[in-house]
């Protein structure tokens, strides 16, 4: 594996590899220590990673301790002054710290950008209307606006893998929760980062959505619209899927979905040449399959 691995180390040297974690994969003790041991290893042959981070389990186990109940609005969780407490003190605080706490302890580098540390993401309240046209309430909820790019680069040039949460704040210091895909797409756009790798808990698109064995290796654009269009990709996939397709539109070269449960998916998507996932490609790429697609 190391010898086929070298072609990859060789191409990505230097590179930029955003990684978001989250959903059920946060919740695996182990499945996070492998992904971590991955990320330090990257770093180590001279990639540069940036892990980007929600944490909605340990969020909504939170918020019920304190006696609040949960309540989502099109999929956004709707964040009140006393939710959005709960959300910067587990996810801006605990999470994110304890991320970048676990790479050190496994060998590596790691900066948690958070808003008593640096922060990073600077966004707007999000803005969503019903079906009849009207406003939705959703809080102190927000999208990125701007990426602090110059911090971020100055940790991965010093060998510093950067953590950071999916919160933002606005030019008047309101901070806003985000949701942890978007933050990931933006951090992955501004950085013009090679690759996006989203972990799921499932081990990538497929053609029959609960046959694993269906898994498509690598998705062009046009081929991953089709897959929307005629319903094979279906449900919580499809926002993913279209996440995806939104970044490599704006200059990320390559977007991978792999499951995070996997011991050492990362690095058999990005350092091997079948791959464990999907890789989704802009039309022209030309690209065969692999972490290591070219």
């Amino acid at each position: 594996m190391l010898i086929e691995a070298l072609q990859w180390i060789r191409q990505f040297r230097d590179k930029v590899t955003v990684i978001k974690l989250g959903g059920s994969v946060m919740e695996d003790d182990k499945a996070i220590t492998h992904l971590l041991l991955d990320v330090v290893f990257m770093e180590a042959v001279g990639m540069q990673p940036i892990v980007v981070h929600g944490g909605g389990a340990a969020i909504s186990k939170a918020m019920s301790e304190a006696g609040l109940t949960p309540r989502f609005v099109q999929g956004r969780r709707y964040t009140d002054d006393a939710a959005l407490a709960i959300v910067e003190r587990v996810l801006a605080e605990q999470i994110n710290e304890e991320i970048a706490e676990r790479i050190e302890q496994l060998g590596g580098r790691a900066q948690p950008l958070n808003f008593k540390t640096t922060n990073v993401l600077h966004g707007e309240r999000m803005k969503l209307r019903d079906p009849d046209g009207n406003e939705l309430d959703l809080g102190h909820v927000g999208t990125v606006t701007w990426v602090d790019r110059t911090t971020i680069e100055s940790y991965c040039r010093r060998g510093i893998v950067p953590v950071i949460p999916s919160m933002a704040i606005t030019r008047d210091g309101e901070k806003l929760n985000v949701n942890a895909d978007t933050a990931a797409t933006a951090v992955a756009q501004a950085m013009q980062a090679e690759k996006l790798v989203y972990l799921s808990n499932v081990n990538g698109v497929r053609r029959r959505k609960d046959d694993p064995d269906s898994l498509i290796p690598t998705l062009s654009e046009s081929e991953a619209r089709s897959l929307i269009a005629d319903g094979t990709i279906e449900t919580g996939m499809i926002p993913k899927v279209q996440a995806c397709l939104e970044t490599l539109d704006r200059g990320v070269r390559k977007v991978h979905i792999i499951d995070g449960r996997l011991r050492h998916s990362l690095l058999l998507e990005v350092y091997t040449t079948r791959g464990v996932g999907t890789a989704i490609v802009k039309d022209n790429n030309g690209c065969s399959k692999a972490g290591g697609r070219v």
